[in-house]
């Protein structure tokens, strides 16, 4: 288990939205343990501790400032006093942990309003799915018993003051003897103890106050009874089922003579009225654009071979126009080339001779293209463009006309449909009647229907009562076995109990060699001295530690400084956490309280980095100085550092990054 995130909103001290990330990985592949904290006295330090736990454990947390308040006080007591009292408080707590192999991460969302008559706090789970988190909001308590329980909490969520008051008791406070009994496993056994007494009692309870037993022969006259209005009932049942059946026949058949005696559409006739008169609003749509159509160029479709011809002869004439111009253009130069070669030295005869070329080459280029009848229409270039623009639209008006006749032809079969299918239906009286019929019909199915129902669900309930009386005259055979089993159990129950304290004895000597051995490992390590003590010794009854040295002689607690009797308390604290199998994130308020430089060192160096895969360290100035965390970073042991800036003027504190340093 993992804490990701802590965020704090009007939470004591915290004004506003704070926001702690917990998260000891620096990157994918690094991960340092320690969470570092600083803060002076009063500056929101257990606040935190007190968040954690009032986030996971609510009603149940078990917070430093709480003391014999009821929650609802305590909740209204923890609201910041600089906020408006309808604002929210709000505690979130983000951690991961491993379910079925895999990281799952679940946000715990605690808020509430400050309330003088009733604080109550509003719980939210938000998770990697949308459905499980909602279910688990009204199972919490038990999940997280499964996790992190609250017996055995004070044992990874700790400070100072219980640190001091485990080093200076000869037996543990009661607190912390319940949680090593939670942590070793032990209240299994006492709770096992517990549940056979219970039963005992249970069991005895009912043979004391057993009744005697119903007469089998009135029990027999009854379930005979009992079975003969079942069979009535069900022969009325089937009855009822086939008269059903019939008049559903009935039914179906008037409501096809509705159908097809026009019944279905005299009621819809006003519909397919006003159906079709929208369709003779389109026709008449349709009509008017044709009519359009027919004011612009459509009628000269009716002389469209006519308008063809004036284009073709307008083509011709064209044409013949341009060659004459060529010839005319033709015979000037002939006649300059003419002009030319009489002023040069060629007789008269050469030059008849070529002039005679020309006239023949001329006449012979140009013979068959002026073979051409007259010229009539004599357009020019503009009136010829503008007939063929004219010829173009004509032909897109006559598409659009055929258009819109095919539209109207579809429109009016619609129409004539509507016309037929109005025609179909009853007249007003025909239709009452059938009507009438079709009410009647579906009324009998509908009356028969309750009958039958009612009759099945009476038939349901004899069910019932047979299987009860059928019931009775089974328990009456078996109760004296019953009677006898509980008498058994009765006596075998001393016997397990006996069994269960041997069990828990066993059980207390095996956990406990196994923590002995771990706490004075862990003491020697922190300790650093390995003559002092060689071996611990922990009392099945009470848990308290007795130390012994090399020959076996008893180290009286009072030989050991302050300082090694708070080493001896966290040996303690570790060796439990070690036994306990659990991977857990550590917490520690205040943990340098007493120790002298030496013994702060051991522990910096040898326990913070140790103590778990994630630790959060909140120190004074003085408990983690200078040299200390200075230690800490060089072996690359802090994650992340935090600074609680308090203003004492506004009485308010600030999560700030970095430390004193």
């Amino acid at each position: 288990m993992i804490f990701l995130e802590l965020v704090l909103q009007n939470f004591g001290p915290y004004s506003g939205k704070q926001i702690i990330n917990l998260n000891p990985k620096i990157n994918e592949e690094n991960s340092h343990p320690i969470i570092l904290l600083g803060g002076m006295n009063g500056g929101g330090k257990t606040t935190l501790m007190d968040a954690i736990r009032l986030a996971l454990y609510g009603q149940r947390a078990q917070c430093s400032t709480r003391g014999s308040l009821s929650y609802s006080d305590f909740l209204n007591q923890c609201v910041n006093s600089k906020i408006d009292p309808t604002t929210d408080t709000r505690i979130e707590l983000l951690f991961e942990h491993i379910e079925n192999d895999k990281p799952i991460k679940y946000r715990v969302v605690r808020s509430w309003i400050k309330n003088p008559k009733e604080g109550k706090d509003t719980l939210g789970i938000l998770g990697d799915s949308d459905t499980w988190p909602d279910a688990l909001v009204n199972i919490w308590d038990e999940y997280i018993e499964n996790l992190l329980p609250l017996g055995i909490s004070n044992l990874f969520l700790f400070d100072g003051e219980q640190v001091k008051e485990l080093a200076e008791q000869e037996t543990p406070p009661p607190i912390v003897v319940e949680a090593i009994r939670g942590l070793l496993g032990l209240e299994l056994a006492d709770r096992l103890a517990i549940d056979l007494d219970i039963l005992v009692n249970r069991k005895l309870k009912e043979v004391g106050n057993s009744k005697d037993l119903a007469n089998l022969e009135e029990i027999e006259t009854r379930l005979t009874q009992q079975q003969e209005d079942y069979q009535t009932t069900a022969e009325k049942l089937e009855s009822l089922k086939n008269q059903l059946e019939k008049l559903e026949i009935q039914q179906r058949e008037a409501f096809d003579k509705f159908i097809s005696e026009g019944g279905k559409i005299a009621v819809e006739r006003n519909q397919l009225e006003l159906q079709q008169q929208a369709k003779a609003a389109e026709v008449e749509q349709v009509r008017q654009s044709m009519c359009e159509l027919a004011a612009d160029v459509l009628p000269l479709a009716l002389i469209h071979n006519l308008l063809n011809q004036v284009q073709a002869q307008g083509e011709k004439e064209f044409r013949h126009q341009q060659i004459q111009i060529s010839k005319d253009l033709l015979i000037e130069r002939d006649q300059r080339l003419l002009t030319w070669l009489s002023q040069v030295e060629l007789s008269p005869i050469q030059v008849e001779k070529i002039q005679s070329f020309l006239v023949k080459d001329v006449d012979s280029l140009y013979a068959k293209s002026l073979q051409t009848e007259a010229s009539w229409l004599l357009a020019d270039d503009e009136t010829l463009s503008q007939l063929d623009n004219l010829i173009y639209h004509l032909q897109n008006s006559q598409v659009s006309a055929q258009q819109q006749l095919n539209i109207i032809k579809n429109k009016e079969e619609e129409i004539h449909t509507l016309e037929r299918q109005v025609q179909t239906a009853a007249a007003p009286e025909d239709y009452k009647k059938l009507h009438q019929a079709l009410e009647t019909a579906q009324n009998k199915v509908v009356e028969a229907k309750a009958n039958y129902e009612a009759i099945r669900r009476r038939l349901a309930e004899l069910e019932t009562i047979i299987a009860k009386s059928k019931k009775e005259l089974n328990e009456y055979t078996v109760e004296n076995f019953k009677q006898k089993n509980n008498e058994h159990i009765i006596t075998s129950a001393a016997k397990v109990q006996e069994t269960l304290k041997i069990f828990r004895e066993k059980l207390t000597l095996r956990k406990l060699n196994k923590l002995e051995e771990e706490v004075k490992n862990c003491f020697l390590y922190l300790l650093h001295k390995s003559d002092l003590v060689h071996r611990i010794a922990i009392d099945t009854n009470t848990f308290s530690l007795s130390l012994y040295d090399f020959n076996g002689k008893p180290v009286p607690k009072h030989r050991l400084s302050a300082g090694e009797k708070q080493l001896l308390a966290i040996a303690f604290l570790w060796g439990l956490a070690k036994v306990s199998g659990r991977r857990l994130p550590v917490a520690i308020d205040t943990p340098l309280g007493r120790l002298d430089s030496s013994h702060r060192n051991n522990l910096v160096e040898r326990y913070f980095p140790s103590a778990s895969h994630q630790v959060i360290l909140l120190s004074t100035d003085t408990e983690i100085g200078k040299k200390e965390v200075e230690t800490l970073r060089e072996n690359e042991a802090i994650a992340r550092e935090y600074l609680l800036k308090y203003d004492s003027t506004t009485r308010q504190t600030t999560i700030k990054p970095g430390y004193f340093w």
